[in-house]
């Protein structure tokens, strides 16, 4: 499966780098004290509780990371339903190695496994329809990455990666500002004096917020956010084309399919990271 444009180089070793320096300090001494320095073993990775797996990639990214000699068979890749009792991968190699790096590929796995797996479910809840899922901001700090990695694995798509790279004018920006109409005049004055191109998003909470963003003639996408059913079906009529429609709030594996009925182009959806649940993985020496 092909890396998202924002798994870059950078940001994938500046990861990697923190996260095995958080881990290791001044040196894994649990290892180094009982394991000799030459000693060559292997570990598989095994799997627990089915899922969508996902991590695969970057596990391989942080072994070579420590130590480009170790060698990973790759036997499910990411992406791949799994069940329990299926192996992913055989690394070998240095056994400090091996043992150092194991907690930190598990976390990562499990945590984007468990992401992964939320995500298919939601969108295999709209196979047949023209709504996509979309995720937040919603993620843990300096994990993002790999979060949102971890959802494009699974089948969804990813939003704005970060502040910088879309608009989206929520309740709080457009209260401060003194209204919709305000805040999306002074946006698209400043996407002009920057010289800018990105979308606007414009959130709204209720039916005259929407004819306010619609009647503004510069917003790409209306958000209709905790709006009830038939207040989405309202606003979609409303908006009739002139926008792309997202639903967000509360987002459920429970509510997904009525609100992708009402027509909306997008559901997005915090729930499916901070709400999916870690699978169970496990690296074994064999």
């Amino acid at each position: 499966m092909n890396r998202p444009a924002y798994v870059t180089d950078e940001r994938l070793y500046s990861f990697i780098d923190a996260a095995i320096k958080e881990d290791i300090g001044d040196g894994d001494h649990s290892t180094l004290a009982s394991v000799a320095a030459d000693a060559q073993q292997r570990a598989r990775l095994l799997v627990k509780h089915d899922c969508i797996l996902a991590g695969v990639e970057l596990a391989q990214e942080i072994f070579h990371y420590y130590d480009k000699d170790l060698k990973i068979e790759v036997l499910k890749g990411d992406g791949e339903s799994v069940v329990e009792g299926d192996v992913a991968f055989v690394v070998s190699g240095s056994a400090r190695s091996i043992l150092t790096m194991e907690r930190l590929v598990l976390n990562c796995m499990q945590r984007m496994s468990g992401i992964a797996t939320y995500t298919h479910e939601m969108v295999e809840l709209l196979a047949d329809t023209n709504t996509r899922i979309l995720d937040t901001r919603k993620t843990s700090p300096i994990f993002r990455m790999c979060e949102k990695w971890a959802v494009h694995i699974g089948g969804g798509q990813n939003h704005r990666y970060g502040l910088f790279d879309m608009i989206m004018l929520k309740d709080n920006h457009n209260d401060y500002a003194g209204g919709i109409t305000k805040s999306v005049e002074a946006t698209v004055k400043y996407l002009k004096d920057k010289d800018l191109k990105l979308k606007i998003e414009v959130e709204t909470r209720n039916l005259d917020e929407v004819k306010e963003a619609l009647a503004t003639n510069a917003v790409d996408i209306i958000m209709l956010d905790n709006m009830s059913i038939f207040e989405m079906s309202a606003a979609v009529e409303l908006i009739n084309g002139a926008a792309k429609v997202e639903a967000s709030g509360g987002i459920t594996k429970n509510v997904v399919r009525a609100i992708a009925e009402v027509g909306v182009d997008y559901i997005s959806s915090g729930a499916i990271i901070y709400s999916a649940p870690n699978i169970d993985l496990s690296l074994k020496a064999f």
